[in-house]
Parts: structure tokens; C-alpha cells; sequence
């Protein structure tokens, strides 16, 4: 049985290591020209070819953005870059432009190309005229619910793909020029300023905001997955390895437990919580289900508190001592969890902990110094293992 895909966001190399070692099939990059996410890190040539060799040890796969709206100046170089590109051995590109479809599909036939959310493609027959310029998979708009998917996929030949978890455009993705109006930054050529997301003055009232809150379909993936959904996207180049961590592992273990059928409601309780803990807004699945309407909205204003739980992060266990970055406060006495790319989870309390010369300490207080922790455990902790609160001495989480 061929199963379903799981393509993570990646702003930089470590970001795309990271993701594929949690269990992503395949990440979707930026490169420095041409790219929806001009202020993430994103790649240089020589981070793509090294991602791509990485990817592929591992039988993975790496996607490349090139799904800006493209004006005549963007034209001159385009071709060059993509040559290079996919010299570095990329697998596909996602686009948006008619000429860049014909373009890759005429000189580059074994690569792929995905037509990007940017095009906000809504209907099959849309989807049937991409298909005679040779689009291998599109990328649906964000505003379809399951019905339309599912008579989209009925009627079309392509791969479809649908994005599951992360923020939220509130115009169609892909048509918003309010960034373009209010800060000179042109949202469809990588400059977004986020504007749906700023709190406007209502003469005296609440502050309005028009922003949507974040998309989490972790309950209905087994509904993607019967209905012929090939690829389940998840957003979010410019978010934190941790959270991508939790997210890209969590996805994971929702889609094997379904094949092995071992997703029942207990386990999912579990792992749908895991999703609301790392998330700094509230979720909703928007249109898949109903309408959307106001409830999917910060029609008010929102409160966005920045979260704690990430702990640190591994650089090596040996001899019974766990080696990490530290990234929050915690103390000896705290309740933490130690989970793995491959996906354990070890629950335990810090009862011996130790700064970088190895001194006994009983408080991390200093983001991004070496710690240790002491912990006897059989199971192999390598590189890139996390650690989070889970219960404070004092009682509080």
C-alpha cells in the first residue's frame, strides 16, 4: 500500500534535518531567489545540494518554492536558477507561473512540478487544464471543504495535496494585497507583513483584528486519507526545530497508527493534545467540515503567549548523561519528557543536573548554555532528541 505522504516546512538546513528525522517523507524549501518566505533563512546552492544528498540517504524527497508572482524583473535569471537547481539534485519544484510549468516540464522531465496553494486552485476543472501542461500534483486552496476535495480527487488524475496544521490566510492564499497597501511589502512576491494579523483601533471599542486562527486537521487525516489525499502539507518554514519537532512527529505517529490501526480515541486524546501544547493560538479546521464564519476568527483581538515547555535540546547522551542546549528555565525536582526522532518518550524527574564544567547546579537558567542531566535509560537518545516541561516542582505546568 502506498502511503500517504507527510511534507514538512524547512527555513533552513537544520530545520530540514530535523523534520526528516521526525518522520517527514519530504520538506519543501526556499531557496534565496523566487521564494513566498523572503524573511526565513532559507537556502543557498550549496544548503540545497546538501539537503538533497541528506534527504535522499534516507529515501526522502526535497520540494523547492518557486511560487512567487513573477513581474518582468524577475524573469532575467529565473531560468539559470533553475538549471542550478536541479543540478543539486532537487525532486520538485512548486509553482505558480504558467511559463515556469511549461519551462521545467519541457527541459527537466524527471522533475516534478507541484502547482502551488499561491494559484488557489478550488475547482477540477482548473485542475484538468494544469494537467495538459504536465502539473504532476496540485496543491489545493485552503477555502475547500472535504466534499469538494473529495469530487476534485474523483474527477482528476494528479496528485492532490492539502495543507493540515499552521497558520492561516485570511484572503484566498495567494490574493492578498493588503500587506502590499498598508507596509509596501508585496505579499505575493515573498513580502508579507502579516497585516491580517495587526489589532486595528475601533473607536473605543475592542481593537478589531480580521486574523484567522491556525488550521489543525489531526482529527480528520484518516477522512484525507480515505478520500485520496496524496500529500498532507504541514506550514511554517520560519517556526522553531522544536515545534516542528512536535508537530512533524506527532503527524507521524497519527498516520502509522492509522495503517496499523491503532489509532483509537484514547490515543488520539493524547496526541490532539500534543498539537494544542506546542501552539501559541487557537485552532480550528475552517472549511472543511462547515462554512467557516466568525468562530474561526480573532474577530476581537487574541491573546498569543509565547510557550515555555521547550526545555533544551540534545547534543549527545553518553555515560549516562544527557548533553543539551538549554532553551527555557527548569530546576531539579521538575517533571520533564525526553522524546526522540524515532519517536520514544521517556517521562522522568531532573534530580542531578550540571552546568558545562560539569559543576552540580540546581537550576538551568541560561538560554542556549550546555547543561547536563543525568538519566539512566536503555533507549538510544541521539542528536536532536528534545526535552519539555511536563509538571513543575511547585506543581505548576
Amino acid at each position: 500500500m502506498r502511503k500517504i505522504e507527510l511534507l514538512s516546512p524547512a527555513g533552513d538546513l537544520e530545520r530540514l534535518k530535523v523534520t526528516l528525522l521526525y518522520g517527514a517523507d519530504a520538506v519543501y524549501i526556499g531557496g534565496q531567489s523566487y521564494s513566498l518566505r523572503a524573511n526565513a533563512n532559507n537556502f543557498n546552492l550549496d544548503e540545497i545540494k546538501e539537503g538533497c544528498s541528506f534527504a535522499h540517504k534516507l529515501g526522502k524527497k526535497v520540494h523547492l518554492t518557486l511560487n512567487i508572482v513573477f513581474h518582468n524583473e524577475d524573469m532575467s535569471d529565473v531560468e539559470d536558477y533553475i538549471k542550478k537547481v536541479v543540478e543539486c539534485g532537487i525532486d520538485a519544484f512548486i509553482v505558480s507561473d504558467p511559463f515556469i510549468i511549461s519551462y521545467i516540464k519541457n527541459n527537466f522531465p524527471n522533475v516534478e512540478v507541484h502547482l502551488s496553494t499561491q494559484n488557489s486552485t478550488s475547482n477540477y476543472e482548473a485542475i484538468k487544464f494544469f494537467e495538459k501542461e504536465g502539473i504532476d500534483r496540485v496543491v489545493l486552496a485552503r477555502e475547500l471543504s472535504k466534499k469538494e476535495i473529495k469530487e476534485i480527487i474523483d474527477k482528476v488524475n494528479c496528485d492532490i495535496e492539502v495543507f493540515i496544521h499552521g497558520a492561516m490566510c485570511t484572503c484566498f492564499s495567494g490574493r492578498c494585497a493588503l500587506s502590499n497597501y498598508v507596509t509596501n511589502r508585496d505579499a505575493n512576491r515573498g513580502g508579507c507583513a502579516q497585516v491580517c494579523r495587526f489589532s486595528f483601533e475601533n473607536k473605543g471599542e475592542k481593537d478589531f483584528t480580521m486574523a484567522l486562527k491556525d488550521m489543525n486537521m489531526a482529527e480528520y487525516i484518516p477522512d484525507l486519507i480515505e478520500i485520496g489525499v496524496r500529500s498532507l502539507k504541514v506550514e511554517g518554514r520560519m517556526r522553531s526545530l522544536y515545534y516542528l519537532a512536535t508537530v512533524i512527529g506527532t503527524y507521524r505517529e497519527i498516520i502509522d497508527r492509522y495503517y496499523d490501526n491503532s489509532l483509537d480515541e484514547d490515543v488520539m486524546k493524547i496526541l490532539q493534545e500534543r498539537l494544542d501544547r506546542v501552539a501559541n493560538r487557537e485552532t480550528s479546521t475552517h472549511y472543511f467540515m462547515k462554512e467557516a464564519n466568525w468562530t474561526d476568527q480573532y474577530y476581537t483581538g487574541r491573546s498569543e503567549v509565547s510557550n515555555q515547555d521547550y526545555l533544551g535540546q540534545v547534543i549527545e547522551y553518553k555515560n549516562n548523561l544527557v548533553k543539551f542546549y538549554e532553551r527555557n528555565y527548569f530546576e531539579v525536582g521538575d517533571k520533564v519528557e525526553l522524546f526522540t526522532p524515532s519517536g520514544e518518550h521517556i517521562n522522568f524527574v531532573v534530580e542531578e543536573l550540571f552546568d558545562e564544567d560539569k559543576n552540580e547546579v540546581d537550576v538551568a537558567r541560561h538560554p542556549d548554555n550546555i547543561y547536563y542531566l543525568k538519566l539512566d535509560s536503555d533507549i538510544e537518545i541521539p542528536e536532536y532528541s528534545m526535552i519539555k516541561i511536563v509538571e513543575r516542582r511547585n506543581g505548576n505546568d
